[in-house]
């Protein structure tokens, strides 16, 4: 891989990073994009090339992926968890859960508490 190429996975994964991080903030393409220091038709396009998924997907799809959790794991109103999230709007939220998961948050929520995560067994001595 030549440094042309290095350069622009490592300023799309400035990108990735910024959203990973500020997934609950009100975040466009735009903003993200100077992060990653191209135009926005090319972040756009780089991303999608780099991450097989628009940057509007990949920010979706943490935001939905943290909404799973929490709503299996606390006992916050949906339209709390909706906000926290970085939805602005319940139906959207909603809309997209449902869309993504196959069912309402509140279905989802439904099936109880997440279980325990296993653990990786230790080599014997």
């Amino acid at each position: 891989m030549g440094a042309a190429a290095q350069e622009v996975n490592r300023a799309m994964l400035r990108a990735e990073d910024l959203m990973d991080r500020h997934f609950a903030e009100p975040l466009d393409v735009a903003a993200v994009a100077r992060v990653a220091h191209v135009s926005t038709a090319h972040f756009a396009r780089t991303f999608r090339q780099v991450f097989g998924e628009s940057p509007h997907r990949y920010l979706q799809r943490r935001r939905v992926e943290r909404a799973m959790v929490l709503l299996r794991t606390t006992d916050r109103s949906v339209t709390d968890i909706c906000l926290a999230v970085g939805f602005s709007s319940l139906g959207t939220f909603s809309r997209t859960i449902s869309a993504v998961v196959g069912e309402s948050p509140t279905r989802h929520r439904a099936r109880g508490p997440l279980g325990a995560v296993p653990s990786c067994p230790l080599p014997r001595p």
